[in-house]
C-alpha cells in the first residue's frame, strides 16, 4: 500500500496484555496499544537484535490553545502539553505544562542533534500564509497547529529511545524551562565532539557529487523502500487533491465543483416547484435534500478529505526525516573511505621520500609524477636530505595521526550502522501504526458520509413516489 509491496497492516497487533499500575485512572484506556505503548515482553527475547524494545509507556497530547499578552506586539499562542506515562524519570506519571512554538522547536532541533542516529520527526512549517496575513491567531489556524504539535510529540512517545531522553522529560515537567534550555545548550549531554583530523580533512574532501563506493546492500534496499514509500504518498495525495477539488474547493459560495452543481441543482428543482403547483411541496422537499447532500460533501471534505490529506504530507516529511538518517550514515561510510585514500596518498609519499633518501633506484620507479616532483624540487633548491628528513617526520605524524582518525571513522560508520538497522525497525513500527490510524479514520469518515447519504435519501424517496403523473 501506498508505495509498499508488502500488507503493513497484517503485523500491526501491538496489544499490552494488561493496563499499566499507574495508568489506572480515571478517563483513561483500560488497555494500552501501539508502538511505544507496550512494555517489552519475555516473549519478545526471541527477537532479532534490532528490533526495538519499549521499557514503558508515555501517551502525549497537546491542546487549549491560549493566545498569549494579546494587546501586544509580542503576542504568541501556548499550548498545554501533558502525558501520561509509566518511565521513573518522570517525577510524576501526569506531567503538564504550557509551551510555546519555539520551544517546540528548541525540543526538535536539540533531539536531532543529542540523537543524530534516530528519526526525530518534523514539525509543521512555520513560515506559512497565515504569518504574512496576520491570520496565525484565528481559531482555525491554531487548531491546525495544535493538531499538528500533538501528531509531533505522539511520535516522540512512539520512540523506545527518544521517549525516555531527559530534554522530553524536562519539556513536559520544567517550570523554568528557559533555564533548562541553556543549560542543555552549554553542557549537552555525552560528551563533547571535537573538531578533529576528521571534521578537518573530511569536510574539505567531500562535496555533493561524493558517493559511496562499497554500498551496504542492506541500506540500498532500505533507500528502494523509502523511495517507493514516498512515491505512493505523493501518488496519494495528488490524486485525494483531486478529489478534493472536484468535490468541494472549501468556498461558501458553489463554485465549479460537486457541491456546487448539487447546490444549482436544488435552486433549479425548487424554481420548477414554483412552475408545477401541484407537486410543488414534493419538489421543495428534494431541492432541500439536495441541499443536505451538499452541505454534507462539504462537512466530509473539511472533518474527513483535508484531514487525510495533511496527514499524508506529514509522513511524507516524516519520511523525509528517515532518509536523511540513511544519508547522513552514508556521509559516515564516506568518511572513513576517503581518510583511508588519503592516509593511502599520504604513506606513498613517504615512502618515496624513503626511497629517495636511501638512494634506491630515486623515484624512477614511482611514476612520472613523483620524477617531475623530485625534479621541481631540485629546482628549487628543496632537494637536499635534510629537508626530505625533516618532511618525512612531518609525515609520519600526519600518518599516525592519519591512522587514529581512519580507526575511529570506521568504528564510528560501523557503530552508526548498527543504530540506524535498529532504527528502521522502530521507523516500520511508528510507520505501520500511523498509516493504520490514517486509513482508519479516512474509511470511518466515508462510512459516516454514506450511511448520513443513505438516510437523506431514503427520506425523499417515499415523498417522490407519492406523486402521481396523469397521462
Amino acid at each position: 500500500m501506498l508505495g509498499d509491496d508488502e500488507d503493513v497492516f497484517d503485523s500491526v497487533t501491538w496489544e499490552s496484555p494488561a493496563a499499566p499500575p499507574a495508568y489506572g485512572t480515571a478517563g483513561g484506556p483500560s488497555t494500552l496499544s501501539g508502538p511505544g505503548f507496550r512494555l517489552s515482553t519475555p516473549e519478545d527475547a526471541d527477537e532479532g537484535p534490532h528490533d526495538p524494545k519499549w521499557e514503558g509507556y508515555l501517551i502525549t497530547s497537546v491542546k487549549d490553545p491560549v493566545k498569549e499578552l494579546a494587546e501586544t506586539k509580542d503576542a504568541y499562542v501556548s499550548y498545554l502539553v501533558s502525558a501520561k506515562t509509566s518511565f521513573p524519570i518522570f517525577s510524576t506519571p501526569n506531567p503538564s505544562s504550557r509551551r510555546r512554538f519555539q520551544d517546540f522547536v528548541f525540543l526538535r532541533n536539540h533531539l536531532a542533534k543529542d540523537f543524530p542516529a534516530c528519526v526525530v520527526p518534523p514539525l509543521p512549517d512555520k513560515h506559512r500564509l497565515e504569518y504574512v496575513t496576520g491570520d496565525r491567531f484565528s481559531p482555525e489556524f491554531m487548531e491546525r497547529r495544535r493538531l499538528d504539535l500533538h501528531r509531533f510529540l505522539q511520535r516522540l512517545s512512539r520512540h523506545p529511545t527518544l521517549q525516555r531522553s531527559t530534554l522530553l522529560r524536562a519539556f513536559f515537567e520544567s517550570t523554568e524551562w528557559h533555564v533548562h534550555m541553556h543549560q542543555h545548550v552549554a553542557h549537552p549531554p555525552g560528551p563533547e565532539h571535537a573538531n578533529g583530523v576528521i571534521d578537518s580533512i573530511s569536510d574539505t574532501l567531500l562535496n555533493a557529487f561524493s558517493r559511496v563506493r562499497k554500498p551496504d546492500e542492506r541500506f540500498l534496499a532500505m533507500r528502494e523502500r523509502v523511495d517507493k514509500f514516498e512515491e505512493g504518498i505523493v501518488l496519494s495525495e495528488r490524486l485525494w487533491n483531486r478529489v478534493r477539488t472536484r468535490t468541494s474547493d472549501g468556498n461558501l459560495e458553489p463554485g465549479e465543483d460537486l457541491t456546487g452543481d448539487y447546490h444549482d441543482l436544488a435552486v433549479a428543482v425548487q424554481g420548477l416547484g414554483f412552475l408545477e403547483s401541484g407537486i410543488t411541496d414534493p419538489l421543495n422537499h428534494f431541492s432541500n435534500t439536495l441541499l443536505e447532500f451538499s452541505a454534507l460533501l462539504r462537512h466530509t471534505t473539511q472533518t474527513t478529505t483535508d484531514p487525510f490529506l495533511v496527514h499524508l504530507h506529514s509522513l511524507l516529511t516524516y519520511s523525509h526525516a528517515n532518509r536523511a538518517v540513511l544519508k547522513l550514515r552514508d556521509q559516515k561510510q564516506m568518511d572513513f573511505e576517503e581518510l583511508s585514500d588519503y592516509l593511502s596518498g599520504v604513506t606513498s609519499e613517504r615512502d618515496r621520500l624513503a626511497a629517495v633518501i636511501s638512494g634506491h633506484a630515486g623515484s624512477s620507479g614511482l611514476g612520472l609524477g613523483a620524477y617531475l616532483k623530485d625534479r621541481m624540487d631540485a629546482l628549487r633548491g628543496a632537494d637536499d636530505d635534510r629537508s626530505r628528513v625533516e618532511k618525512m617526520r612531518k609525515l609520519d605524524l600526519k600518518i599516525k595521526e592519519l591512522q587514529d582518525a581512519v580507526t575511529t571513522a570506521h568504528e564510528t560508520s560501523d557503530a552508526f550502522s548498527e543504530e540506524v538497522l535498529r532504527e528502521q525497525t522502530v521507523f516500520q513500527h511508528a510507520k505501520e501504526a500511523e498509516m493504520k490510524e490514517m486509513l482508519s479514520h479516512l474509511a470511518d469518515g466515508q462510512i459516516e458520509f454514506y450511511k448520513a447519504a443513505m438516510e437523506e435519501w431514503d427520506r425523499i424517496i417515499p415523498i417522490i413516489q407519492r406523486i402521481r403523473v396523469d397521462v
